[in-house]
């Protein structure tokens, strides 16, 4: 944990423009998770495709994983909050994401992996984030890394608040990962009780937070336990305050948006209904990876 900074002051908040509960599904070969963001959202919350939640201590819903499956023209972030997952790609890449861990990986123009659990007990708990690529970058060669719970920056604040930098930059302290065009920001915040903690965010980003303990509020807004709050798209705004009404636990992402079309295919996100056929068309004949 690195040293505790003071917070900054306080301005004027972007607020709640809409609550969404995330609906129930299951993927890969039976995992059962929640998906926050899908499709419908997606122009909305661009540069963001997709939020899933999963968590759960029986090995029923979760172990049989993820096996070998196709992406092409977006990022994968997983953040496992516990559990262990091991991830193997065509492109050669292997690595075990375990408790505090993440996994980044760049698609590009194509990669096959598999997501396979490491555990047949205990809890497995965490999320994935897909993150879309700009056009110029879509076929780009894919790339992936794994950094430990002990590679992720940390501090705290004097209100107690501790936050995890994933990507981006909180309070002078600069995530693992940065992106020029879609700028995300991937922070985990945990706020004591009654504990108030402010972000400031471009005006012109995308935003939204995911509660996954406890509760919080943005202006007059509560924002419950397993709901996503979209932040508002105020120019006037520097900002998002949040205050804590019990001891909780919220993710908050931001990101520039790519205002490209988006054309999605199951696994693959591209620009254009003849990408996505060329996509397909590149996997059933071995060479989209």
């Amino acid at each position: 944990m690195q040293t505790t900074r003071k917070h900054e002051e306080s301005h004027s908040s972007r607020q709640v423009e809409q609550l969404i509960a995330g609906v129930v599904t299951s993927d890969g070969a039976g995992v059962t998770l929640t998906r926050v963001l899908g499709q419908p959202l997606q122009r909305r919350l661009d540069p963001f495709l997709m939020l899933d939640a999963f968590g759960s201590n029986d090995p029923d819903d979760y172990i049989a994983g993820f096996p070998d499956h196709p992406h092409r023209g977006f990022e994968t972030v997983t953040y496992m909050i516990a559990g262990r997952m091991r991830h193997r790609d065509s492109a050669g890449h292997e690595g075990l994401l375990e408790t505090g861990g993440v996994q980044w990986m760049t698609a590009g123009r194509g990669v096959i992996h598999s997501e396979i659990p490491e555990q047949s007990e205990g809890r497995m708990e965490g999320f994935q984030l897909w993150l879309n690529l700009p056009r110029t970058h879509k076929m780009a060669q894919p790339w992936y890394k794994d950094f430990t719970h002990a590679d992720l920056p940390r501090f705290l604040t004097d209100a107690g608040v501790a936050v995890t930098v994933i990507a981006g930059q909180s309070h002078g302290v600069s995530g693992v990962v940065h992106r020029e065009t879609t700028a995300p920001l991937y922070l985990d915040v945990h706020l004591p009780a009654g504990a108030q903690f402010t972000q400031s965010l471009p005006a012109d980003h995308n935003a939204f937070l995911y509660v996954y303990r406890g509760a919080v509020q943005v202006g007059e807004r509560a924002i419950p336990l397993q709901r996503m709050a979209i932040l508002t798209n105020d120019p006037d705004a520097q900002g998002v305050t949040m205050r804590a009404i019990d001891d909780a636990r919220v993710l908050l992402v931001a990101g520039h948006p790519l205002r490209e079309p988006i054309v999605q295919h199951g696994p693959f996100v591209m620009n254009t209904e003849q990408e996505i056929r060329q996509a397909v068309q590149d996997f059933r004949d071995g060479s989209l990876a």
